[in-house]
């Protein structure tokens, strides 16, 4: 990098301490911190879902798919789209109706404290493998372009997006995102209108030559529907069903959408972010098709073709902006991941029974184990960002199980919800052992989820009634 590119990196990172110092002024209890005082904008709150929900994981890997592929995985974020029509229908009036803080309460004031704390555990373990990996990717990018090891690139961002988040809470974070959205959708932005401006063709020919070669391809029509993932049919279905859980049951997305005053305000921006996600990765998978012809289809290391492009062809500020670009889309998730699992922690572990001070203490806590739990992983033969959605796919479906159940009226016993709940995540393992595409995960491990709980709890409702009757 050269000293343009330092500086644009340097007042990137110091503008993002500062706000969080600002800000912070105004947080006097947890609910400013957790979530806002209820007076976050539905815009501002919509972007920071996107900038939340894509993170490093689209800047590092998207351009990637395309470059050694095409655009089939743009059928994934269009069944987002009516995950997210379903999140509002079916859950969102629940958590507005009783004013949680947290949805696991929902599920606490149904079945009990008991299974409102084990879905806030499912909840964390989820949230601190899958965002490890978001941290890898992040490393992964950082060290190609400056030459840093990767432990350092992920202590470097870590530390910087902790100062901010523990400073500033859920408003500095919610308020950096959607900067910090503009920011790397801009760096997909220059990439493309630079390599327009230097390849020897004008975008009709260009457009022609990336169609004829089959890299334009969105719609997939071929390939085993249960083994393979980007199968129209299975993409498709599985985006919805992992939008569906994902902004419906993760508490780090639908805690932006509880910082918004009213019900009305939190559906536009949980719809309208999934009309942004998806023409994002429209821009992305553009970005990276670009690439290959730029690049004429040169072998590069997985999930590096975008960062190499940056390191061995953008002239020098650009470069600064793209870096600038990718540490917003990697800090926007850490932080995110940082201020829920502290609220989770506090309102469904603790009860609530925390100050703003311990509740920071416990920010600081998890950032730690967040960089640990990077420092920790290693890149395999998968793309990172298919790595990332199928963590969460172990997890999700037995949690949308599990609030699909509050809504009905029946009575459940905890022990059939438990065995429901755990039992659905077992067979996720089962399903990868077969060979099943993980776009099936969610689906079919709620499905088990239902099975489970309804045929075991008659037999657990008879025998502790058995064992009640029975005199000592």
């Amino acid at each position: 990098m050269q000293a343009a590119d330092i500086a644009i990196i340097v007042f990137f990172l110091a503008g993002s301490i500062l706000l969080g110092l600002w800000q912070g002024k105004s947080n006097k209890n947890t609910g400013d911190y957790f979530l806002g005082g209820h007076k976050l904008p539905w815009i501002v709150a919509m972007l920071s879902i996107v900038a939340t929900e894509t993170s490093v994981l689209t800047f590092v890997s998207v351009p990637g798919l395309a470059y050694r592929g095409d655009w089939t995985f743009l059928q994934l974020p269009l069944g987002y789209i009516f995950g997210r029509v379903l999140v509002s229908v079916f859950l969102l009036p629940v958590y507005f109706k009783n004013g949680v803080s947290s949805i696991y309460e929902v599920i606490g004031s149904r079945f009990g404290t008991g299974m409102q704390k084990l879905a806030s555990v499912v909840f964390l373990v989820t949230r601190i493998l899958g965002d490890g990996v978001r941290f890898l990717a992040t490393g992964v990018v950082v060290q190609v372009v400056t030459g840093w090891s990767l432990p350092l690139s992920v202590l470097i961002i870590g530390l910087v997006t902790l100062v901010y988040t523990i400073s500033g809470g859920l408003k500095t974070v919610v308020w950096l995102d959607s900067i910090q959205f503009g920011l790397y959708l801009l760096g997909g932005i220059i990439t493309i209108v630079f390599i327009f401006l230097n390849l020897e063709a004008s975008p009709q020919e260009i457009f022609a030559t990336l169609a004829a070669s089959g890299k334009l391809t969105v719609l997939n029509a071929k390939g085993n529907l249960l083994f393979d993932p980007m199968t129209f049919g299975s993409a498709f279905i599985g985006g919805i069903f992992l939008s569906f859980a994902s902004h419906g049951i993760d508490y780090m997305m639908v805690q932006r959408v509880l910082g918004c005053s009213d019900l009305g305000s939190a559906r536009k921006a949980l719809i309208g972010s999934g009309l942004f996600v998806f023409l994002q990765f429209m821009i992305f998978l553009l970005a990276g098709s670009l690439i290959y012809l730029f690049m004429h289809g040169a072998a590069t290391v997985k999930d590096r073709e975008f960062a190499t492009f940056i390191v061995d062809y953008l002239p020098s500020g650009l470069k600064g902006l793209l870096l600038a670009g990718i540490l917003s889309a990697a800090m926007s998730t850490i932080a995110s991941s940082i201020n829920s699992l502290a609220a989770s922690t506090v309102t469904d572990l603790m009860g609530g029974r925390a100050s703003l001070n311990l509740s920071k203490i416990i920010s600081a806590a998890w950032a730690a184990v967040l960089i640990g739990i990077a420092l920790l992983f290693d890149e395999n033969d998968k793309a990172i960002i298919m790595v990332g959605l199928e963590i969460a796919s172990f997890t999700y479906g037995g949690l949308l199980g599990l609030f699909l159940l509050s809504k009905t009226k029946k009575h459940f016993q905890t022990a059939s919800l438990a065995a429901g709940l755990l039992a659905s995540m077992g067979i996720v393992f089962v399903l990868k052992h077969f060979g099943i595409a993980w776009t099936w995960y969610i689906l079919l491990s709620v499905i088990f989820n239902l099975l489970i709980v309804f045929s075991l709890d008659p037999l657990i409702g008879r025998l502790r009634k058995q064992t009640k009757e029975t005199p000592n």
